[in-house]
């Protein structure tokens, strides 16, 4: 009787161990914090100031840069990260005033 009561006790903590366990869900927070990350990151964007919200994997970028092809640089970085959906670029090019 204890074998048996050893081997199914045995056998329960051996396929506890050895499932598989699920990947955390992937929220907007993660995606937000995982976004923020990439961005800071990256050589070009990593030194702008630039917002960034989520919404049920959807990505908003905001902020102002002085050159389209930084704001297109920050929608390619966002785009890579896990679990975004669609990227909704909102930021203004304003270049810099000879002032």
């Amino acid at each position: 009787m204890h074998k048996i009561l050893a081997a199914f006790l045995a056998l329960f903590l051996l396929q506890a161990v050895c499932l598989p366990k699920d990947p955390p869900p992937i929220t907007d927070d993660t995606i937000s914090d995982a976004v923020r990350v990439k961005l800071a990151s990256d050589q070009l964007v990593g030194v702008l100031d630039l917002k960034v919200t989520v919404a049920q994997g959807v990505v908003t970028l905001g902020g102002t840069v002085e050159a389209k092809s930084l704001s297109a640089r920050a929608e390619r970085v966002t785009r890579k990260v896990k679990g975004v959906k669609q990227v909704v670029n909102q930021i203004e090019i304003k270049t810099r005033s000879g002032k």
